[in-house]
């Protein structure tokens, strides 16, 4: 990986915060606390599908999602867990991890487009940031 030329789009860095870097992604929480919403992101310059990437990285990014997706299910409890890459707004290749609630307010549908996202406070952003990286690294 050529990690000179590796940026992440300005739009994920403008709605969320780094958690931990893993050996081939960002990690990164999504500033809504509506969701325990978790993204990551391939650190592959240019990578837009995950066939954009080599067999080996890809393999390491599949162990790399199912960490974070156990480690989300396992702080959180949530009913279920989305894993995504959609891309339809962000061309760069991320990978959503999102926990769902029976209760939360877009269930049993997809979280996109639904109400307004609610920031997380000072504390309760530290306190999650700080909770989720000591259980990624």
């Amino acid at each position: 990986m050529d990690a000179a030329t590796f940026f992440i789009d300005s739009q994920l860095t403008q709605t969320s915060y780094p958690v931990v870097s893993l050996e081939v992604s960002e990690v990164r929480l999504v500033d809504d606390m509506r969701w325990p919403w978790l993204l990551v992101i391939p650190r592959v310059p240019h990578a837009v599908e995950l066939i954009d990437v080599s067999p080996e990285i890809r393999s390491q990014i599949w162990l790399e999602i199912d960490h974070v997706s156990r480690v989300l299910r396992d702080q959180l409890s949530p009913d279920k867990l989305n894993v995504a890459a959609l891309g339809n707004q962000v061309k760069q290749l991320h990978i959503h991890v999102i926990g769902r609630y029976r209760d939360d307010p877009a269930w049993p549908n997809p979280v996109w487009g639904v109400g307004e996202a609610e920031p997380y406070g000072a504390e309760a952003l530290n306190t999650r940031l700080s909770a989720l990286a000591q259980a990624l690294l």
